[in-house]
């Protein structure tokens, strides 16, 4: 009968309930001194069927209120005539719990408990102590096992929403995973055939040349040498095609330079970003480009978790020998000398592994790396890195 959703168990329940009300009803029928009384008991099972049976009952609360309001009119006039409509009074407070609101069912399961008292006492009965605490302990029993249930069935409604929450957040976690290990896949593919397939190629075509310069005119081993330079150049052009398919999203559409300024532009303010280059751009190995992005983004991650910074500033410095970046903030600041304090080796006071990451990076193309900071002056991040010996910045 009720309209709110409940669980197959209480659905048990209800039935039960309804078999126990039909069968008070028949009780009282079956010990009637009168036709009367068991016109008013057939009556009320009328009533009773007609909205359990009714669907409209089923589907409007209002529906619900009106047949709840008939039968405890049948079951009063029924308790007029026969003292044992008395325990039909029980099965009515589950009732009312169920169908009215907690502001209406309350005083209405009072109101019960105070007819089948009053109707005991007007049938003339014996005055027992039974007789006023029978009713009023069936009320207290209903009211507590339906508040109750209610209350654990808002809980385990809420644990279930947390629980589909928990396993959506694990999904998205998992996603976010498998998507950073791609991502890493790819640049350290994209690293390992640049540093050794493409070099090899280069060297390769360097070598060829040489010799074939060295060869006599007319030398048989001309063609031949020309012919493995040619595949060794195409070959070269593959693997820097491979390369390039590899590399980070955020190199895919220009240079180095316009991926830090789609980078500080696409942070929200505040801080405000900014970014500027400074000396004459040249152009940088992939592993340069891909290392000095990754750093900036894990260095402006920081500012924005960590710094409260209104301001941050990135630069791309291109020198004679090397390429620098910085990324600098006033923001709160931190003591660098306690990076290493936690438990585990090269982790960062907060849990990360954010400074030692980008220290690798740096290191691993024979770079420097410093962090300037300190509580309450904001923090400054700086990477070189030297360019690659095969020319100043070519």
């Amino acid at each position: 009968m009720d309209v709110r959703p409940h669980s197959p168990v209480v659905v048990t329940l209800r039935l039960c309930l309804y078999a126990l009300f039909a069968g008070l009803l028949a009780l009282a029928a079956a010990r009637a001194h009168g036709p009367a009384t068991v016109a008013a008991a057939l009556g009320t099972g009328a009533v009773f069927a007609w909205g359990v049976l009714s669907p409209a009952t089923h589907r409007s609360q209002r529906a619900a209120a009106v047949w709840l309001a008939a039968l405890c009119a049948a079951w009063l006039v029924l308790l007029a005539l026969s003292p044992d409509a008395l325990w039909a009074a029980f099965p009515l407070y589950f009732l009312q719990l169920h169908l009215l609101p907690v502001r209406w069912s309350l005083p209405a399961v009072g109101a019960t408990a105070g007819a089948a008292i009053a109707g005991f006492i007007g049938h003339g009965e014996r005055l027992t102590a039974g007789a006023f605490i029978g009713p009023l302990l069936g009320a207290g029993v209903a009211v507590a096992t339906v508040l109750g249930y209610e209350a654990l069935y808002r809980e385990s409604e809420r644990r279930r929403e947390l629980i589909e929450e928990l396993v959506a957040t694990r999904a998205e976690l998992a996603d976010a995973e498998r998507t950073a290990g791609t991502l890493a896949e790819r640049e350290r593919l994209a690293r390992e055939i640049h540093d050794t397939l493409a070099q090899g190629l280069s060297s390769i075509q360097l070598l060829l040349r040489a010799a074939q310069r060295a060869l006599p005119d007319g030398s048989p081993a001309a063609a031949h040498i020309e012919q493995a330079r040619a595949t060794a150049q195409d070959n070269l052009a593959e693997a820097r095609r491979f390369v390039h398919a590899l590399t980070p999203p955020g190199l895919e559409r220009g240079s180095l330079a316009g991926a830090l300024e789609r980078l500080g532009s696409g942070v929200a303010a505040p801080p405000e970003v900014r970014f500027t280059v400074s000396g004459t751009p040249a152009e940088l190995p992939t592993p340069y480009e891909v290392a000095l992005l990754r750093i900036a983004q894990s260095a402006l991650g920081n500012t924005l978790r960590h710094a409260r910074a209104h301001r941050a500033e990135i630069t791309l410095s291109f020198m004679d020998t090397a390429v620098a970046l910085d990324v600098v903030d006033d923001g709160a600041g931190f003591d660098p000398g306690a990076e290493h304090t936690a438990a585990r080796p090269g982790r960062t006071v907060d849990g990360g592994f954010g400074l030692p990451a980008m220290r690798a990076r740096a290191e691993a193309l024979g770079g420097t790396f410093a962090v300037e900071s300190a509580p309450g002056q904001g923090t400054a991040v700086a990477v070189t890195l030297p360019y690659p010996d095969s020319g100043g910045g070519a």
